[in-house]
């Protein structure tokens, strides 16, 4: 079963995500702490995935395409209107509702473990990279539900279905690509998620406000790049 991996994650992600509304009532001072602590093993997780970039040009240059791409389609207002729309339908008026769905989605689904994971979903049904993910997302979506709210638990959804449907396309085209190809774009791919994972632990510690769904673009173009230059270059 292809999509094993990705299901198993997303029900961690509920369990946490139950296991922290029971926790709602630690203190601020903790939630706060454990919440940063979080954030700062964010950034050290994007900065290790960050230095796998044999190109940082590249990087550079699908994160600004990407990012215009994103900032005209209005990517992160389309999830943040999805994450209010849920809110108006489930939180009985919880303010947080939406910063814990968009947050934690861009959270569970930019990394490599998550595009690697599917992957080996499709391609060898191996689940253990999507298994050890799982136990990833579903201690730390406790504290973010203690945190930011039950918004936390609908990002299971789109994990599901992010992994799931790369399992489902992986077991399809990776058969075709030529194996020097897929090494250089799982790096690369490492890579650009590392910066958009920095930039969540960013906004996590709340440093700043960056606009992270907006880049997600890049990915796409980034492998567009890798593609044409693999083949022409």
């Amino acid at each position: 079963m292809i999509l094993l991996g990705s299901v198993v994650n997303g029900l961690a992600i509920i369990a946490g995500s139950l296991s922290g509304v029971v926790l709602r009532n630690i203190s601020e001072q903790t939630k706060d702490t454990v919440t940063k602590g979080i954030a700062l093993g964010v950034i050290a997780l994007a900065v290790q995935m960050a230095i796998t970039a044999k190109s940082f040009i590249l990087i550079i240059i699908a994160i600004c395409i990407g990012g215009m791409i994103g900032e005209g389609l209005k990517i992160e207002d389309a999830m943040t209107k999805l994450g209010l729309f849920l809110e108006r339908r489930f939180a009985r008026g919880n303010s947080n509702f939406a910063e814990g769905f968009v947050t934690a989605s861009l959270i569970y689904l930019i990394g490599s473990m998550g595009i690697i994971g599917g992957i080996q979903s499709g391609v060898s049904n191996d689940h253990t990279t999507l298994f050890t993910k799982a136990v990833m997302d579903g201690f730390m979506s406790i504290m973010l539900t203690a945190s930011l709210g039950i918004g936390v638990l609908f990002s299971a959804f789109p994990v599901i279905i992010y992994q799931g449907l790369i399992a489902i396309f992986a077991s399809i085209i990776v058969k075709y690509l030529p194996p020097e190809l897929l090494t250089l774009l799982m790096d690369e791919i490492s890579a650009i998620g590392g910066l958009m994972i920095m930039a969540i632990g960013f906004n996590v510690m709340k440093l700043t406000k960056i606009r992270v769904s907006n880049f997600l673009p890049a990915i796409l173009v980034l492998v567009a790049i890798l593609t044409v230059q693999y083949y022409y270059f």
